[in-house]
């Protein structure tokens, strides 16, 4: 590295940076938390496409009125330990990806919504030096509600600064090699520790606005083609649905809370339930599946119930985050 002249005001420059990012998550399983955050996720055009003159009265004097309240009771039944399951994952992700990087890429973490932000990390990394940044969301499928919006802010961030650092974004992986492999390894494990032989997988995607798939959104061909890789490695057909809706419009079907409800008279009454839309567990996971959905099963006529992790920071996540993340790097990093 050339050396400054003398006199030269100090400055960082040379470094690549690494900044995961993930979804968000309130600061505290409270309502006044839950509300700002809600506020801020619910606001975003491409989270809600409604015009905002109809929308926004809507959000402020019925919907941030009335679900922060429940939705916090929701966070308080998975908070551990003062923080969130998708903060602290998230945070583990990241330390796993410095300490396998090594001192060639500086790795920090954020969220879309809620903190820390997408500005405040890009920020920390262009003070340490990097000239050179890899945005990466880690969403296996593309929507423009989730990989769009993320890198939305992170050029609209950059829209604000004189001296920009060169900027990559990582592409969905849905059907990478490396992420089937990983998910393929961890059932296989998790189905291996129970002590049922399950009747039927189902892979639980994080549902989004039947309007989307018509207006081109590849999300739902993508979780679709995540599936049928995956039931193809492991050897089984996987049943598919979409969980979380919100409003009365139609959203993508199956619907999770419906397919559990009907899945006893079908004859399935031993279930595993994943979630491969998803790169960390958090509320949608832990809450509304692992808890709401075994409810739902159980009261139906099921048996036995198991819902297996996400990839999280295990040794399969670290794997497939190291293989995709350096293939993304190349050129950038040393040559070893």
């Amino acid at each position: 590295m050339t050396a400054l002249p003398d006199a030269h005001p100090p400055v960082a420059f040379g470094r690549v940076g690494l900044l995961l990012v993930n979804l968000g998550t309130p600061d505290a399983p409270e309502t006044g938390p839950v509300r700002r955050y809600l506020a801020e996720f619910l606001s975003d055009r491409r989270v809600v496409e409604l015009p905002p003159i109809l929308w926004q009265p809507l959000l402020r004097a019925v919907v941030l009125t009335t679900r922060p309240k429940r939705t916090a009771a929701n966070y308080a039944r998975i908070w551990h330990e003062g923080e969130s399951p998708l903060r602290r994952i998230t945070r583990e992700q990241a330390d796993a990806m410095q300490a396998t990087l090594g001192g060639s890429v500086i790795v920090d973490w954020a969220m879309r919504y809620g903190t820390p932000s997408i500005p405040e990390r890009l920020a920390a990394l262009k003070a340490a030096g990097c000239e050179r940044i890899l945005i990466a969301p880690l969403y296996p499928q593309y929507s423009s509600a989730t990989t769009g919006t993320v890198n939305d802010k992170a050029f609209d961030t950059l829209k604000k600064w004189r001296w920009q650092p060169a900027l990559r974004t990582l592409p969905p992986y849905h059907d990478d090699p490396a992420y089937i492999d990983a998910l393929a390894a961890s059932v296989e494990s998790g189905i291996a520790a129970l002590d049922f032989v399950p009747d039927a997988v189902l892979a639980s995607f994080h549902g989004m606005p039947r309007r989307t798939l018509d207006r081109g959104d590849p999300y739902h061909c993508q979780c679709r083609k995540t599936a049928r890789l995956l039931g193809e490695r492991l050897g089984r057909p996987l049943r598919v649905s979409f969980q979380s809706r919100l409003g009365r419009a139609e959203w993508l079907k199956p619907y999770t809370d419906a397919t559990l409800a009907a899945l006893p008279a079908e004859g399935v009454r031993r279930l595993v339930v994943i979630a491969p839309g998803f790169s960390a567990d958090n509320l949608e996971t832990l809450e509304e599946v692992a808890i709401e959905g075994r409810e739902t099963f159980l009261s139906a006529g099921g048996s036995d119930f198991a819902y297996l992790p996400c990839l999280n920071a295990g040794a399969p996540g670290r794997h497939l985050l190291e293989t995709i993340v350096r293939r993304e790097l190349s050129g950038w990093l040393p040559i070893a």
